[in-house]
């Protein structure tokens, strides 16, 4: 099985010029969802939307072409695919050659399929219509203004989450100071989240103190979304839930993870100006 440890994560490596799908470093789901006490049936479902802002080709006749993609990884995939691996594969195709840019969609969405054992959808958006990726902020009331005094950095507090009396509402809120860490590198991964709800009000004051608490914490993306969603699930018991988290690009890359109560809305794409 492969461990985070030895993904090319950290790591100085050559960057591929030709297509190598063997470069792609899926890594198990299962190992952190047991931390959490997750087990199927999951509690969630969702999709981890990936923008790559660095994709490139050669026609058939050797001329470069460039595009963004947005792949859709499904949250019941049984595996993820490590980051600076994607971008090394993604390289890959730099001097390869395709007879046209659906090829190229069509190989990208087989290899990620086969790598996290799932369907990913994959989406091309050609240099022609690039004024069609606009900044977008995520909705929902903005938290980050509340006038607290905080000196918890980590681990991630829980106990921070709780409900105010009242009647249930139905909110968005949405916070731009999430900060976590990479497991391997140590690197800093910066992030606004979005909490969505319909239940007893959640105390907004815990809530932020809560998400301030992942700012030492070490975690991939898609794990700290589904321990925040548990988390709130847990202690603020709401109806229906959604979080989406929006993370700022590293190495052409960005990593967005949605999880929900079933049913409860999907994910877009609003690419925020961090991103």
């Amino acid at each position: 099985m492969n461990r985070p440890t030895d993904s090319p994560l950290g790591r100085a490596v050559a960057y591929p010029e030709t297509y190598d799908p063997s470069l792609l470093f899926p890594i198990a789901r299962a190992d952190k969802r047991a931390e959490l006490g997750l087990a199927a049936p999951l509690p969630f479902a969702g999709v981890d939307v990936w923008n790559a802002y660095e994709l490139s080709w050669l026609d058939a006749r050797g001329k470069p072409a460039v595009a963004l993609a947005e792949l859709r990884v499904p949250a019941d995939s049984p595996r993820i695919v490590e980051s600076k691996s994607l971008k090394l594969y993604l390289n890959g195709y730099t001097q390869t050659r395709f007879d046209a840019a659906e090829a190229v969609r069509t190989r990208i969405a087989a290899d990620l399929a086969a790598a996290t054992g799932a369907e990913v959808a994959v989406t091309l958006l050609p240099a022609a219509r690039f004024g069609e990726a606009r900044l977008a902020p995520l909705a929902g009331a903005c938290i980050d203004d509340l006038d607290l005094a905080i000196d918890d950095y980590g681990p991630p507090r829980p106990e921070y989450l709780a409900t105010t009396p009242g009647a249930e509402v139905e909110e968005a809120l949405v916070s731009n100071l999430l900060k976590s860490n990479c497991p391997v590198t140590g690197q800093p991964d910066w992030a606004s989240v979005q909490i969505r709800y319909a239940g007893a009000p959640i105390d907004r004051a815990g809530l932020l103190r809560y998400l301030v608490s992942f700012r030492r914490h070490s975690d991939f993306h898609e794990q700290c979304v589904e321990r925040i969603f548990v988390d709130l699930l847990r202690r603020c018991a709401p109806r229906r839930l959604a979080v989406y988290a929006r993370y700022t690009r590293r190495g052409g890359l960005d990593i967005n993870p949605f999880r929900a109560t079933p049913g409860y809305g999907e994910a877009g794409n609003p690419r925020t100006a961090r991103q």
